[in-house]
C-alpha cells in the first residue's frame, strides 16, 4: 500500500442479510428458511426486484436487485414478504446508536453499514480486533442480529474486508497485508467495478485486483479517464477518504411502480395523493419545509422523465406538493401508459424547534 496513505484503523460493519435478518427475528419460524424480501412475486408474474434475501435463499442463485420473477423462478417454495422499510429503519437506528459509541468518528452509509474511525486510543490491530469482537457480541447480545467486521487501514479494504467472510465474518488487514489480501480477489470486489466495467477490463486481460493494480495507469486513463486513476488507487489500497458524518439530508422522496401500467387520470391522481402523504409524513417527522417539488415518470416503454417546480416561499403543506404534482404530471398525461411515477421534494429547511413550539401554542 502506498505510504501516503494516513496511518489510521477503520472499521466497516455490515449486518448480514439485514431485512431478511430483521423478519427472521422478529418470525423465529422463518429461521433456515430460504426468505426473500422484496415485491410480490405475483407466482412469478411480478414486476418488482429482490430487496434482500436469506443466505438460504442464495443458495438457489437469487441475488438482490435480481428481478423477482427470477427468483419465483429459482425457488418458488420461498417465503416472499414485503419491505417493510418502518420496521428496518427502527431497528437500524438502534444498532446504529449502538456501534457508534465505540469509534471516535462514526459515519452510516447505509441501513445497514457503517464506517468507524477508532482513534488515537486504539493504535495497533490487537486491540482494534478486540473492539470488533465486542461490537459483534453487543449487536448480537443487545438486537439479536449478526453482523461482519472489517478492520483495515482505510475505508476500501475496510468494506472488502467485511464482505470477506460473511455472514458473521471478522476480518483484519494489516497495512503489511494489503496486496496478500487484495491481489487475488476478483476485480468486481472493488465497490464501483460493476457490471459494465467488467468486461471491458477483462478485453484488457484485467480479472484480479493484482492485475488491475500492476497495469500501467495510463492504459486506464486511454480508456476510462479520471475514472481509471480511481480504480488504479483502489486496486493498491489507496483511499485517502476520512470517516466522517453523512451530510444533512438534501431531498425526500417516493415512488410507486404498478403491477399493471395505469393511464387513468382518477388513477393518477389518487397515486399523487397516496405518495405525497408518504413524503409530508417524512418531512414532519424529520422537521423540514421545502421548495422543491420533482415529480419522476416512466412509461411502459421505460423512458423516463423528471420535472421539477420551485415554490415562492418553503412550506410545509402537504396540498402544495399535489398541487405542484398534478400540474407537472398534465404535459404527460394521453402520452402514454405508466409504469412508475414518483414525487421527490428538496431544497430543505429545518424547522426551528422553538418557532414551531411557538407555533403549536398560539
Amino acid at each position: 500500500m502506498n505510504d501516503q496513505s494516513r496511518n489510521r484503523i477503520t472499521l466497516h460493519v455490515d449486518m448480514d442479510s439485514f431485512y431478511s435478518s430483521v423478519e427472521a427475528r422478529e418470525k423465529p419460524e422463518l429461521k433456515g428458511l430460504p426468505v426473500v424480501v422484496g415485491s410480490d412475486p405475483r407466482k412469478g408474474k411480478g414486476r418488482g426486484v429482490v430487496s434482500t434475501c436469506s443466505y438460504e435463499a442464495r443458495e438457489f442463485g437469487i441475488h438482490s436487485a435480481m428481478p423477482i420473477s427470477k427468483a419465483y423462478k429459482l425457488c418458488s417454495d420461498a417465503v416472499y414478504l414485503p419491505v417493510n422499510m418502518k420496521l428496518y429503519k427502527e431497528v437500524s437506528a438502534n444498532i446504529m446508536d449502538l456501534i457508534r459509541i465505540f469509534a471516535d468518528r462514526f459515519q452510516q452509509v447505509s441501513v445497514d453499514e457503517a464506517y468507524l474511525d477508532v482513534g488515537k486510543g486504539i493504535d495497533d490491530y490487537e486491540s482494534a480486533t478486540l473492539l470488533a469482537r465486542k461490537i459483534k457480541d453487543e449487536v448480537l447480545r443487545k438486537h439479536g442480529l449478526t453482523c461482519s467486521v472489517g478492520v483495515a487501514p482505510n475505508k476500501i479494504i475496510a468494506k472488502i474486508a467485511s464482505d470477506f467472510n460473511k455472514p458473521d465474518g471478522l476480518t483484519v488487514v494489516r497495512p503489511e497485508e494489503v496486496e496478500d489480501f487484495l491481489f487475488p480477489l476478483s476485480v468486481s470486489k472493488i465497490p464501483g467495478i460493476g457490471k459494465k466495467t467488467r468486461p471491458i477490463l477483462k478485453e484488457m486481460g484485467i480479472e484480479t485486483v493484482g492485475q488491475l493494480a500492476t497495469i500501467d495507469v495510463q492504459l486506464l486513463i486511454a480508456r476510462f479517464g479520471k475514472s481509471g486513476v480511481l480504480m488504479h488507487q483502489l486496486a493498491n489500497g489507496i483511499d485517502f477518504r476520512e470517516v466522517r458524518e453523512r451530510e444533512e439530508v438534501k431531498s425526500i422522496s417516493t415512488e410507486d411502480t404498478f403491477h399493471e401500467d395505469i393511464f387513468d387520470p382518477v388513477a393518477i391522481q389518487n397515486t399523487f395523493l397516496a405518495l405525497s402523504e408518504k413524503v409530508h409524513d417524512s418531512l414532519t417527522r424529520k422537521r423540514f419545509r421545502f421548495r422543491t417539488v420533482t415529480i419522476k415518470v416512466r412509461f411502459e416503454d421505460f423512458r423516463t422523465y423528471t420535472r421539477a417546480k420551485t415554490l415562492h416561499a418553503a412550506t410545509t403543506d402537504k396540498e402544495a406538493i399535489t398541487k405542484a404534482a398534478l400540474n407537472l404530471m398534465e404535459e404527460f398525461i394521453g402520452k402514454g401508459r405508466f409504469r412508475l411515477l414518483g414525487i421527490g421534494v428538496s431544497k430543505l429547511e429545518k424547522i426551528d424547534e422553538k418557532q414551531t413550539l411557538l407555533d403549536d401554542f398560539f
